[in-house]
């Protein structure tokens, strides 16, 4: 399995395979596994940002449900760090 530094992810834009883009990359949901994390999911666009940023900040905002996708760890292609694109379609991702 490859290892990606999140940090150089975190705020990246995320193109659709016909290079629309679909939002900034702005959070991770990762699970432990033994004395790994491995990432499970991503999420994209203000969904995102609420859940890194964390309640407080969500009030302050009024944003009550943000909008988003969840992205499964398989559906994102990150052969190319700089250039995040997905590896299906965005009938097939989760929304928030």
């Amino acid at each position: 399995m490859p290892t990606v530094q999140l940090d150089r992810l975190l705020g990246r834009e995320v193109h659709t395979a016909n290079n629309r883009r679909l939002g900034r990359l702005e959070e991770f949901r990762a699970e432990r596994r033994g004395s790994d994390y491995v990432v499970t999911e991503y999420v994209i666009g203000a969904a995102g940002l609420a859940e890194r940023l964390g309640l407080g900040l969500r009030l302050i905002l009024g944003l009550h449900r943000p909008s988003g996708y969840i992205v499964r760890w398989d559906q994102l292609d990150l052969r190319n760090p700089d250039r995040l694109r997905l590896s299906c379609s965005v009938t097939e991702l989760q929304q928030r």
